[in-house]
């Protein structure tokens, strides 16, 4: 696993620090991999516009089996408090929206830096560690709604990948629908053509103006939230594949810690009334 892939996974992971599962430092930490993120992949993209995208496509195919995804008895035990899938999806939805926004406001500061040259590389760098995010609260809200796709890990990330080159939630569930979206050729195209408009939308508002962490933060939260809404709205349009996933996903109620026992010396036992003579 090569250094950019790895930062990508680090930086997906730390979505877990927004719903509170985890703790580490955010924005400033953040701030700090976008920096590193953008070197690397101005050493790695190639000139033009075309090159870079494919580059960054295939870069994003291979981290993403490399994204730890938690299954939906793990996502239960995090959050023991979410009493049904909405409720769980809902805590899932505004994490991804929270850390896609810590990776705008690095990339945001980042931008203000006085390197006009340097901003397509941190631009770069941006859309696949917002990717990386977008993919991940994805696969797990599929988990949360019980419609989580099947395969290896390969597989079910190319599955997941379309759906976040489609902005739409398919069905994932079926063998012959896996097979079908683990074109590789295909998924590479249909992400090129996401990750050169993404950028494309992005440089206008970048380059001339020169907006910093505020802007770049609040654009990208919005962008997730919306997201994660289509992406929802077609998962609550087919039942879960395993009609009892919510309550076999329970985690184990904890013991009661036993009673703490009292160490010391016995007491004395109170003298009694004194015999009658």
């Amino acid at each position: 696993m090569d250094e950019t892939t790895a930062d990508l996974a680090r930086i997906a992971a730390e979505m877990e620090v927004w719903d509170e599962s985890a703790t580490a430092d955010s924005v400033p930490v953040e701030r700090g991999r976008m920096a590193s993120l953008a070197r690397k992949l101005g050493r790695g993209l190639g000139s033009g516009a075309k090159g870079g995208a494919v580059s960054l496509a295939d870069r994003l195919v291979d981290a993403a089996p490399r994204i730890k995804v938690r299954d939906v008895a793990t996502l239960r035990a995090h959050h023991p408090d979410a009493a049904s899938a909405e409720e769980l999806a809902d805590r899932i939805a505004a994490a991804g929206a929270r850390a896609s926004s810590a990776v705008g406001a690095g990339a945001g500061a980042a931008a203000m830096m006085p390197v006009p040259p340097s901003m397509p590389v941190e631009i770069a760098a941006e859309l696949l560690a917002v990717a990386a995010v977008e993919f991940k609260m994805i696969a797990e809200l599929y988990e949360a709604y019980g419609q989580p796709a099947h395969g290896n890990a390969k597989q079910r990330s190319l599955a997941y990948l379309n759906v976040w080159s489609h902005r739409r939630g398919l069905d994932v569930t079926k063998p012959a629908t896996i097979v079908a979206l683990s074109k590789g050729a295909a998924l590479r195209t249909s992400l090129r053509k996401r990750l050169t408009r993404a950028g494309v939308r992005k440089l206008p508002s970048l380059t001339p103006f020169m907006i910093g962490a505020a802007a770049g933060a609040y654009v990208n939260r919005k962008d997730t939230a919306r997201l994660a809404q289509e992406i929802r709205r077609d998962l609550r349009e087919r039942p879960p594949t395993d009609p009892d996933y919510w309550r076999r996903a329970l985690p184990p109620a904890r013991p009661e810690p036993p009673a703490k026992r009292r160490y010391g010396r016995t007491p004395k036992p109170k003298p009694g009334p004194e015999p009658e003579r």
